[in-house]
């Protein structure tokens, strides 16, 4: 292992509940993965649901949060505040598992560097962590631990019986660890609470690489979408969810005056259904034609099972006419990113990571603070009604981020991080 080249020839492997679909973890492990590739690393994968290449996959269903034995487990966590026994005999008997398979994976790829992508950050899997973090410091491998979201950010992890756990591995202090948050805060709550430096990198986009105009596969997406060729196409590009605040969008659309329709990417997933009842509800009141349609737009093209065309969510941008954001809270803001990569004009909140770090590089956005104003409506429709202004503020707006959050950033930070491994080339 001493003696790989500088870059050529090693290997990293990421480990989290899983690398598939469109969730903040699994793009940005994607774009660190082509980074890495373009080095020369070889990049593989544990996890408990992966669309990732067969050859550098290791498979452990007991990885995912959706497992049947880690859910009760979880579940069991965070609903009282004291631990039976029996669940502590059951996250240790989990714990053991896990770790025999990270071993497993280490010796099977020749793992020289261990990335656990927001599995050492949100306990969703509690044995998981005990596993790894067992791992690192059994074994001193070298480690980035890249952190997206922490556990004190979200309410419902604050009621448990596992605060030894949570203390000790979420995330671990081990000298083997370089810590990587995604947003200031992040960094300096994890300093203030445990002690531990990290380093910052925001999420990214290929910004060097401007996307291809839309091709024939998506001459049909508003017809698909049932948008009139009279209506506006308003994009909520996210789950549904309630700290993306989807009523913001609904009651923007209803107090525009004009046609049109929102359309809301994604379902709800793991946090439940009855956000999604409550905004189909909102919507109806309003009188405002919402669209779930989460079974025509998946991470790639395909055929639904009664023959409609499955579109990616990069198909849908170029053709919205303006795109939601209205999120309470959000780890740092893909959805943000790639509305600027499309060159869409956006409606953002003043949600706390947005308002510290991204808002003063100066962007040209429309913003709300936690409401809708009649200014908000005002400024919408005078954007919606002028295409020379969509294109001054987007072409701005895409200038900023090809200077503050393209590849080049996430290779110069990366390049720092390994260097402290391995020493400069």
């Amino acid at each position: 292992m001493n003696n790989k080249n500088f870059h050529n020839h090693r290997t990293v492997g990421f480990v989290s509940f899983r690398f598939a679909g469109t969730d903040g973890v699994s793009l940005e492990t994607g774009k660190i993965a082509d980074v890495l590739k373009r080095w020369g690393y070889r990049c593989v994968y544990m996890g408990g649901e992966l669309d990732t290449p067969p050859e550098d996959s290791f498979l452990v269903e007991e990885t995912h949060f959706k497992h049947p034995a880690i859910r009760e487990i979880y579940d069991e966590c965070f609903r009282q505040a004291n631990r039976p026994p029996e669940v502590t005999k059951r996250i240790h008997e989990y714990r053991d598992l896990l770790k025999q398979k990270l071993y497993e994976f280490v010796r099977k790829f020749d793992v020289d560097v261990l990335v656990p992508e927001n599995s050492l950050t949100i306990p969703l899997n509690v044995p998981l962590g005990l596993a790894i973090t067992e791992l690192i410091a059994e074994t001193g491998i070298k480690t980035i631990a890249h952190h997206h979201d922490f556990f004190w950010e979200r309410k419902r992890f604050l009621n448990n019986c596992v605060w030894d756990y949570l203390n000790s591995c979420y995330p671990p202090h081990l000298s083997s660890i370089q810590h990587v948050v995604i947003n200031s805060s992040g960094q300096n709550q994890l300093a203030l609470r445990t002690g531990i430096g990290a380093t910052l990198i925001p999420n990214v986009m290929d910004f060097e690489h401007p996307p291809e105009p839309p091709d024939e596969y998506t001459k049909d997406v508003r017809k698909d979408l049932g948008i009139k060729e009279d209506e506006l196409l308003v994009l909520q590009p996210t789950r549904v969810v309630q700290r993306k605040g989807i009523e913001h969008a609904i009651e923007l659309v209803a107090r525009l005056g004009l046609k049109a329709t929102l359309v809301i990417s994604h379902a709800s997933g793991d946090e439940g259904y009855e956000y999604q009842q409550r905004v189909k509800e909102y919507a109806e009141m309003l009188k405002v034609d919402a669209r779930f349609v989460q079974e025509i737009i998946s991470e790639e093209r395909g055929t639904t099972r009664d023959g409609r065309k499955i579109y990616s969510l990069q198909d849908i941008y170029p053709y919205a006419d303006l795109v939601t954001y209205p999120s309470l809270s959000e780890g740092f803001g893909n959805a943000f990113l790639e509305a600027i990569y499309f060159k869409r004009p956006i409606l953002v909140n003043n949600y706390s990571i947005y308002f510290f770090d991204i808002k003063p590089k100066g962007f040209d956005v429309i913003e709300m603070d936690d409401f809708i104003t009649e200014e908000t409506v005002r400024r919408t429709r005078d954007i919606l009604e002028n295409p020379q202004r969509v294109e001054e503020m987007t072409g701005r707006n895409y200038a900023l981020c090809l200077k503050h959050y393209s590849y080049r950033i996430l290779e110069i930070k990366l390049r720092h991080i390994l260097s402290s491994f391995w020493g400069q080339r």
